[in-house]
């Protein structure tokens, strides 16, 4: 319980003579050493699930557990319902933001796995390529756009767009390719999630961007293909070196490298 936990950490500060947390009026933060231990204890509960796999039967897959967070849910159900077939004692979480915050996740032993548009070259990851994918664009259907097939960026210099927020690989990507291409927005706002991108451009703010596959069949909305070339993006699976102990974290690995396997 709460409770508890507070009296134990109180108890440890006082035996170590040190300050764990900066307690605040309604609020809580960890202090420079209170940081330090977190990221020492999280390596300790990492190994914990480790031995628990082992001796609980998930070493041969009789069950399991994967934490995943990911960019998208579009990339990351394929390869999951792979897995689920082979093997269907493994149950998941999924947790959803963009790249940076999927790759931060996995550094920090919150996710075992981590599914984004972001190579990262880091010796503690081990990553696989699961697709190519391009970004359009998609405008309402009563928009003056909404019978065009293919745009190029440059037409849309002074225009208003929708894109997802910094950190994502979707807004890094396109706006390079609008600086490329000397186009420069009359506003450009950015949304938090697909979902949200997709409802501000029914609202009315402007052009969305967006990944292909991620589009889907709303009749709301009409895409258009970007004619410049070069706009097409890697989604990846990573996971820490030592993570491939796990016999889940291997098997979905594995659902990826070798996805007709089984």
């Amino acid at each position: 319980s709460q409770p508890t936990i507070s009296a134990q950490v109180r108890q440890l500060e006082e035996e170590y003579k040190v300050r764990l947390f900066e307690r605040r009026a309604r609020s809580v933060q960890l202090t420079e050493t209170g940081q330090a231990l977190y990221a020492i204890t999280t390596r300790l509960f990492a190994a914990e699930a480790e031995a628990n796999s082992l001796l609980s039967g998930a070493k041969t897959l009789i069950r399991g557990h994967l934490r995943i967070a990911a960019d998208s849910a579009y990339h990351v159900m394929p390869a999951l319902a792979a897995l689920r077939r082979q093997h269907q004692g493994i149950r998941f979480s999924l947790r959803i933001g963009n790249s940076a915050d999927v790759l931060q996740q996995v550094l920090d032993f919150n996710a075992d796995i981590g599914v984004m548009a972001k190579l990262v070259s880091d010796p503690r990851l081990h990553s696989v390529e699961i697709r190519r994918d391009q970004l359009i664009l998609f405008v309402p259907t009563g928009h003056a756009w909404a019978r065009k097939k293919r745009l190029a960026l440059s037409e849309l210099d002074g225009h208003d767009l929708v894109v997802r927020e910094r950190g994502s690989v979707t807004r890094e990507v396109f706006e390079n390719a609008l600086a490329r291409a000397g186009a420069t927005p009359a506003t450009l706002s950015d949304v938090q999630t697909r979902e949200g991108v997709r409802e501000a451009v029914a609202a009315g703010f402007g052009i969305g961007v967006v990944f292909r596959s991620e589009f889907g069949t709303d009749p709301r909305f009409h895409p258009i293909a970007i004619a410049d070339a070069g706009i097409e993006v890697s989604e990846y699976a990573v996971c820490l070196q030592d993570n491939l102990r796990l016999a889940p974290v291997r098997a979905f690995m594995d659902a990826i490298e070798h996805p007709t396997a089984g």
